[in-house]
């Protein structure tokens, strides 16, 4: 049997070429040919769990979700609450709150939790800090929160483009207050201070999971940079709150999601998110159980007991869940601390 040839990237970028050709012709609309996640088609199917009772959500559809969507649409944005597939984007677009994914919509790591989509970017567009600013304004965000993609190949990770937006909310909007959830820019010396110097009111960089998960959940990743990096932008300017998230129920046991709250405390980290694992596809990593709400309750008591201005922790807590409220009270939290 001959041995197959490796195509080199123009051969490829002719065949998929042809074939997104062919699929536009069969169903008179352009898609993308290639699969969403081809680090993961080679894995065998994962099996889908029922979702227990306390885990149930709205169906998008009302006035102000279709308001949302029109204005993200026309600004030609990616949100990551359509790329992640949140369970929470029928109640927050209806609030007209939106999480903006910013530098494309393709990956460039393969986590086993997540939905977006894997490959290789394209470059990226010098309008997208003004069109998030101008969609910003026309939905009269009181806060905003701004997420991406992991961007391994670029210099800085998109550290400069982060910078970019945040001014370019603050000239449009500026009575917004700022939020960014931000990848580790793992070996991009300098990244972080980039994005630090451009003044957000809030950096989050999660961590997703505890550390003895993160050769299957999160390979890409290391803890401690993780830790580290939070660590760093509380010495690079004190003012800005950081937060962190985690996922549960990946298998892992109570006492070291304890040791994460600690090493994060350790980091000086304000704000702490806790949420139940929900497996997008059978080829993602299976939820190993379903968390109890009486167990979130026990996380978000014994986390804010260890310090953390605030936690929290819900079977549907997300990220940017709340994350305008959430703002507030942390403020509240912080003034309460310093006696004010």
């Amino acid at each position: 049997m001959p041995r197959a040839v490796k195509p080199d990237r123009e051969s490829m970028t002719v065949v998929l070429d042809l074939l997104a050709k062919d699929i536009r012709a069969k169903d008179g609309a352009a898609k993308d040919a290639r699969p969403r996640h081809p680090e993961k088609a080679h894995r065998p199917d994962q099996p889908l769990q029922r979702k227990p009772d306390w885990i149930r959500v709205k169906a998008p559809g009302s006035p102000g979700w279709a308001e949302t969507n029109r204005i993200v649409k026309e600004n030609r944005l990616v949100t990551v609450c359509e790329e992640a597939g949140c369970p929470n984007v029928g109640e927050c677009w209806e609030k007209k709150h939106a999480t903006f994914m910013i530098m494309g919509d393709t990956c460039t790591r393969a986590c086993a939790f997540c939905n977006v989509k894997t490959g290789m970017p394209q470059a990226l567009d010098a309008q997208e800090p003004e069109n998030i600013a101008v969609a910003v304004a026309k939905l009269g965000l009181e806060h905003v929160v701004v997420t991406s993609v992991d961007r391994d190949d670029l210099e800085d990770g998109g550290a400069q483009h982060f910078a970019d937006v945040i001014r370019a909310i603050r000239a449009r909007a500026p009575a917004t207050t700022i939020e960014i959830l931000t990848p580790d820019f793992l070996r991009k010396p300098g990244a972080l201070e980039i994005v630090v110097a451009a003044r957000p009111d809030v950096f989050n960089h999660n961590l997703e999971t505890v550390p003895s998960k993160y050769l299957k959940v999160r390979p890409g990743a290391r803890y401690f940079h993780s830790i580290r990096l939070l660590q760093q932008v509380k010495e690079l300017d004190p003012t800005i709150f950081t937060k962190s998230g985690i996922m549960v129920g990946l298998g892992e046991e109570r006492n070291e999601v304890l040791q994460l709250m600690d090493d994060l405390r350790s980091a000086e980290v304000d704000f702490l998110t806790i949420g139940q694992y929900l497996q997008p596809t059978r080829k993602h990593h299976p939820v190993i159980r379903y968390v109890t709400p009486d167990e979130f309750k026990a996380y978000q008591t014994t986390a804010y007991a260890k310090g953390f201005l605030l936690v929290s922790a819900s079977p549907l807590t997300r990220s940017s869940y709340h994350a305008g409220d959430d703002f507030a009270r942390l403020k509240a939290a912080r003034l309460a601390k310093l006696g004010r």
